[in-house]
């Protein structure tokens, strides 16, 4: 069950993270071992998955034992959690040749996740967003930041250890306010110039050192459009996989409209009225566009579009 009244792309991992077993070796050993235990694959990022009844796709499950042959070690595999009982681990893949054609030709595809992520089950998506995180952490944090020397996967991958200094590396999500401008009956959206032509979309950054929410939505309004922010309210975050950030998306109301651009982070802004929006977002503005339904801009968009004046 949802935790809040709207839910986004990638979020909603329905798996029990069961962290307090992710310390127990022979535990997880056991779990590998057993027949019962499932497992998912990425390969180069790109999550394993085969067609759905339904006619969309979904995750292309393996044998835990067959992702423990295929990984070589603990170094490209993740304890992600249990399904109810049933222990499910992920693999990571790299290299040149499709491992579809190879070890695992006739039992699923590799696709990239944000091409195909409005076609899986919204829970099939959380999932393999997570995997996809994960194991994008481990790849950039192979190395001791402390020393140098090359660390060790522990805690069914959750953690790296080094064994030199014996500092623990913890995985890192970034945090990003993206924020929706509202000066009365009219909402701002901005435009960087190497976006596809027509292309709005809802104000970001990454939260700084010493800041609070509100403060970076601020600090980014005021630094790419010139907008003071009068107030800030919450309206729901997304796990963003590219590489691992966690997107928190506001509605902020400003003291005017008379934004202008830095022409740096954007080269042009626009405001709509609430059925400028509903047509924006419904494709009925020739020539401009609104992300689409899987990123978070889009809904902020729609929230606002679609709420009581």
């Amino acid at each position: 069950m949802p935790l809040s009244a709207f839910q986004n792309t990638f979020a909603g991992n329905p798996l029990n993270r069961a962290s307090e077993r992710r310390g127990d070796a022979s535990w997880l050993a056991e779990k590998l071992a057993s027949s019962e235990s499932l497992a998912v694959a990425v390969w180069n990022g790109k999550p394993f998955v085969e067609n759905a009844k339904d006619g969309g796709v979904q995750i292309a499950y393996l044998p835990a034992r067959m992702a423990e042959e295929l990984s070589g070690g603990p170094e490209r595999l993740l304890f992600l959690g249990l399904w109810q009982e049933t222990a499910v681990f992920a693999v990571d893949l790299e290299g040149g040749a499709d491992p579809a054609d190879g070890p695992l030709a006739g039992l699923g595809r590799f696709e990239d996740l944000r091409a195909m992520a409005l076609r899986l089950p919204a829970t099939d998506a959380a999932i393999m967003s997570t995997a996809k995180q994960m194991f994008e952490w481990r790849r950039r944090h192979r190395h001791c930041a402390s020393c140098g020397e090359q660390t060790n996967v522990v805690d069914g991958g959750w953690k790296r250890a080094c064994p030199a200094c014996n500092v623990e590396h913890f995985p890192r999500t970034d945090p990003v306010v993206i924020m929706l401008a509202v000066h009365e009956d009219r909402c701002m959206l901005g435009r960087q110039e190497i976006w596809p032509a027509g292309m709005f979309s809802a104000l970001a950054g990454f939260l700084e050192p010493g800041e609070s929410i509100e403060e970076a939505c601020a600090r980014e309004l005021e630094e790419e459009a010139g907008l003071k922010t009068v107030s800030v309210a919450y309206h729901s975050t997304q796990p963003w996989p590219y590489p691992s950030s966690l997107m928190i998306g506001l509605i902020a109301q400003v003291e005017n409209d008379e934004a202008t651009p830095d022409q740096t982070e954007l080269s042009e802004v626009r405001w709509f009225t609430k059925p400028e929006a509903r047509d924006l977002l419904a494709g009925k503005i020739e020539g401009t566009f609104a992300p689409g339904a899987m990123a978070i801009a889009h809904q902020l968009l729609k929230a606002w579009a679609e709420s009581a004046d």
